[in-house]
């Protein structure tokens, strides 16, 4: 794999600028860890074409079947995905080669005037095409007795905060990693602690996506694979599936796990296998209107070595168990309008 004189790696992106911006970052690393050049193949997805709004068209998966389709057509070669795109069902001929260490998982406020949330009028107007965000958004604000609206927003970073900047909206919000990818973090008035707004299973974190019987580029990628990062995002995606829900039902899920005590650890197979680490799982499911939120939260052991993933696999079932007994079963599927 280190041979520059082989044909490039192609590299399936959406052409949106943070797309485009994370995407080119992978192909540096890949462009490092093999030797062979990368060149980027832009894909137009439906998610990109559609005007509907995510919860009306489904969400999860919308940005994801063209770029699937084109790597098992053999137009490309590999895929960058933001994981809280994928369906949590993966297809058996397409293998999740790597996903990378995770960027900031939390949300971000960009409001006017420099406000912060707890700073917003009431009745102030905040945008978000997430029903997650609505539901605990909307409880939020109840708790600091006011109300605002939450209006539901399509198009790139620079749409969304142009409703802002032209008073349309008090506020936006978006994913912190999302503006940390193309440089405009600095533009956040505020990051919301998950205490308060948890974020999508899997946010903050991308997945590299290649055909599973090319098992040579499988081996390379997965050098870019971070486990501790992998083991957090399986036990979140494992309580989305089993809540029976995509990114167009209000759920919330993060996994906290530290990472291991010595960076020379990684990789160290004996260390690996005495290292445990604890993983706390933190779930909310709630109505749009955010007068009901179903959050529970669990802790387990993981072994460091991660490669068995049925511990954060049962830990997101048996959460999901524990909130559908609490009431998230009578929650599930509503829809934003």
């Amino acid at each position: 794999m280190t041979d520059n004189t082989r044909s490039p790696l192609r590299l399936g992106t959406r052409r949106s600028k943070l797309a485009m911006a994370q995407s080119g970052q992978v192909a540096e690393a890949v462009r490092e860890l093999t030797g062979r050049p990368v060149e980027l193949v832009e894909i137009t997805t439906y998610g990109d074409t559609s005007r509907e709004h995510l919860a009306q068209i489904g969400g999860t998966g919308v940005f994801v079947s063209a770029l699937r389709d084109a790597l098992l057509a053999g137009e490309i070669d590999f895929a960058v995905h933001s994981l809280k795109d994928l369906p949590t069902a993966q297809p058996a001929e397409l293998a999740l080669a790597a996903i990378p260490v995770r960027v900031d998982p939390r949300d971000a406020l960009i409001a006017r005037d420099g406000l912060t949330f707890e700073e917003l009028p009431d009745g102030a107007r905040v945008g978000t095409g997430s029903p997650r965000r609505m539901a605990q958004l909307n409880a939020w604000a109840r708790t600091l007795g006011k109300r605002i609206e939450t209006v539901p927003v399509r198009g790139n970073v620079d749409t969304r905060i142009g409703f802002v900047r032209n008073g349309e909206l008090d506020a936006v919000v978006l994913a912190a990693a999302g503006l940390t990818r193309i440089g405009r973090i600095d533009e956040a008035t505020q990051l919301l602690s998950p205490d308060v707004v948890l974020p999508a299973p899997g946010q903050g974190a991308l997945a590299i996506e290649c055909v599973a019987a090319n098992a040579p580029l499988v081996a390379a990628l997965g050098e870019l694979d971070d486990p501790v990062t992998r083991a957090a995002v399986t036990a979140e995606r494992s309580l989305l599936a089993a809540l029976e829900a995509g990114c167009s039902a209000p759920v919330a899920a993060l996994a906290d796990l530290p990472p291991l005590s010595a960076p020379s650890e990684r990789g160290d197979p004996q260390a690996d296998e005495q290292a445990v680490n604890e993983m706390h799982l933190r779930g909310v499911v709630g109505t749009l209107d955010g007068t009901t939120l179903v959050q529970l939260s669990t802790t387990g052991h993981v072994p460091a070595s991660l490669d068995d993933e049925s511990v954060p696999l049962r830990m997101g079932r048996e959460l999901a168990v524990e909130m559908l007994a609490k009431g998230a079963a009578g929650l599930m599927g509503e829809r934003a309008l």
